[in-house]
């Protein structure tokens, strides 16, 4: 992997890129990972057997990976998100990496994120994707309504990079999908306390979902399409 650069901030400034400040600031960036990489980050992502987001660990992850999520932490990066999303010294603050391999009907629902986070950012490395709605993200106006969207929704393919600002607007989701769906997580959080107890909640969430995974995907499966809650 050392000849491929995984990711430069420099694919940010694409004449394709889209960064809005209204209604909350959000920014959504298409080819940020190379075509060489694909084979080795697919080979390197972690084999979860439940669905869901769950705290990242070297252990579960392939050296391509662990390369990329190096990638997503570092200070420039940070820095050049923050700037365009105008968040100053975005890199002062914790990261926290979640990865999804699957999800079931529960998740997607229109949420916020939680006050703890500053900024979240999704990367996306699905190969390809089926000729649905279901699983796409959607930047929205509201929170009772998923088809209320500010931008087209943007399907989770490989190198599909959507980042936003956390606030009391920052309204988004996906309709009900059930399937793989792999993505990488950064939230950049306002302390490490919170990092800590998210990391917590993350692992917790990963053993009691081995445990009951069947009965977590049987709770989500009459999800409503405009189904939300507010963090």
């Amino acid at each position: 992997m050392n000849a491929v650069v995984l990711l430069d901030p420099a694919r940010l400034d694409r004449p394709d890129t889209e960064v809005r400040l209204e209604p909350f600031p959000f920014m959504i960036a298409h080819g940020q990972l190379p075509d060489d990489a694909r084979g080795e980050l697919e080979r390197d992502f972690p084999r979860y057997t439940s669905a869901g987001f769950f705290p990242y660990d070297p252990t579960d992850c392939g050296p391509s990976i662990n390369a990329l999520v190096e990638h997503l932490t570092a200070a420039d990066f940070a820095h050049a998100v923050g700037k365009r999303l105008g968040i100053d010294n975005l890199g002062q603050y914790p990261t926290l990496i979640t990865l999804c391999r699957s999800l079931n009907k529960r998740h997607g629902t229109i949420h916020t994120d939680s006050r703890s986070k500053v900024a979240t950012a999704l990367l996306y490395l699905n190969a390809q994707w089926p000729d649905t709605s279901d699983g796409c993200l959607r930047f929205l106006h509201r929170i009772d309504n998923i088809d209320d969207v500010v931008v087209p929704e943007l399907k989770p393919l490989f190198g599909e990079f959507a980042v936003f600002k956390r606030c009391d607007n920052s309204f988004h989701g996906h309709l009900p999908y059930e399937g793989e769906r792999r993505v990488i997580q950064v939230a950049w959080l306002t302390s490490e306390e919170e990092k800590l107890r998210k990391t917590r909640r993350g692992k917790f969430s990963r053993a009691f979902k081995k445990l009951f995974g069947k009965l977590d995907t049987r709770l989500g499966a009459g999800r409503a399409r405009d189904a939300s809650h507010r963090d």
